[in-house]
């Protein structure tokens, strides 16, 4: 289920307590239950999954584009998953292309709305926008950096979303314990690959603590309404712990750019064996918003919110 699409209309005063309650009413489900529906997708510290994006809603399937997060020249760096049904699911390596270098350390990726391309972002703040081809190979169609980037910045999430007729960004810095998450946003410019009227809000969320990454991820729905996960882990084998969030919204004010940040976060779900680091919005009956994780030595797994 998944109503901030539907309540595109409501007024943004009312919007996140509404959205608030309703998804809380929605995911009050006993957690043993939820555990029996994450899906494995692939083992092992290589193929844990650090973005995803819709790329295609079939009447029984979903198509997602996801990135991880690797290194070295003979790691993968992104798949197509398939989720069919509830159960069945299917990992395709996809190449990078050929003659263009390649990213170290993807940490986030969102659909460029309007188009048929994707934008990714390593951790140091390099983005590439890329474009699906025949044979499971993307194209490279331009590569910048995020803005007035600070001195030890380490990004996790980035998404774009059509707000008012403009391509609105919002990125984040992951923070760590105690040092508070950064989220960023601004106005990009595609055919100029550059993003103005940048502005930005520390945050922290309540849950996990510790070893926290306050934004492991982010997507941003077309009411503005920004979603969050969190995750903390300590060390490869876990354990690990994650929340879900509505952080606030992205809107514009007397034509300025401006966030409107939740000021009291409600978890919307919390997992006691994953570390999510992507999600993803998927409107619709067969939609919702779906977790994706990067469980270091233990692989990745992927999980509707809601699912019965």
């Amino acid at each position: 289920m998944y109503l901030p699409v539907v309540l595109k209309n409501t007024p943004r005063f009312f919007l996140l307590f509404i959205i608030s309650i309703i998804i809380f009413a929605g995911l009050h489900i006993p957690q043993e239950v939820k555990a029996q529906e994450w899906r494995p997708v692939r083992g092992g510290i290589l193929y844990g999954i650090s973005g995803m994006a819709l790329v295609e809603q079939k009447n029984n399937s979903l198509d997602f584009l996801i990135v991880h997060d690797n290194k070295k020249k003979d790691e993968e760096r992104l798949a197509i998953i398939q989720l069919q049904g509830k159960q069945s699911l299917k990992y395709s390596p996809v190449k990078w292309q050929n003659n263009a270098e390649l990213p170290i350390d993807l940490e986030a990726l969102t659909p460029v709305p309007g188009k048929k391309s994707f934008i990714a972002v390593t951790s140091a703040g390099n983005a590439y926008e890329i474009k699906l081809i025949a044979s499971n190979n993307i194209l490279v169609l331009q590569k910048f950096d995020l803005p007035k980037i600070p001195q030890g910045s380490n990004f996790e999430a980035f998404s774009l979303q059509n707000i008012d007729n403009k391509l609105v960004a919002v990125w984040a810095h992951r923070g760590e314990g105690k040092q508070p998450a950064i989220i960023y946003w601004g106005i990009l410019d595609l055919d100029k690959a550059k993003i103005t009227q940048v502005n930005s809000a520390n945050l922290t969320v309540p849950f996990p603590s510790g070893n926290v990454r306050h934004i492991s991820d982010l997507k941003v729905d077309e009411t503005g309404v920004i979603f969050i996960s969190a995750a903390s882990d300590d060390g490869n084998d876990g354990p690990f712990k994650s929340a879900v969030y509505v952080a606030g919204y992205v809107g514009f004010r007397n034509n300025k750019l401006a966030l409107q940040q939740n000021s009291q976060l409600v978890p919307l779900y919390r997992s006691n064996a994953h570390k999510i680091e992507a999600l993803e919005l998927v409107p619709g009956a067969g939609g919702g918003v779906i977790l994706g994780t990067d469980d270091e030595n233990l692989g990745s797994y992927v999980y509707v919110m809601g699912e019965a």
